[in-house]
């Protein structure tokens, strides 16, 4: 059975695989390529992008633990 995050997990893959392949196809810019540009220019745009992923990183995932630890159930 798939869980409703594995189902959003592998959506976001696919529409990124074929974003990129449109972008590689049509020679239009790619998230890389977008991304390595705005930080080119403004590099304080990567910094604050990783305290967006890590933040967000805490916030899905800071109550977890994994069965048999100290506090897992």
């Amino acid at each position: 059975m798939i869980t409703a995050w594995t189902a959003w997990f592998l959506g976001s893959i696919l529409v990124f695989a074929i974003l990129e392949s449109y972008a590689l196809k049509t020679g239009r810019l790619t998230l890389s390529r977008y991304t390595y540009d705005i930080g080119a220019h403004w590099p304080l745009f990567l910094v604050l992008w990783g305290m967006v992923t890590g933040g967000l990183a805490v916030h899905f995932f800071w109550h977890w633990c994994p069965p048999g630890s100290v506090s897992g159930g």
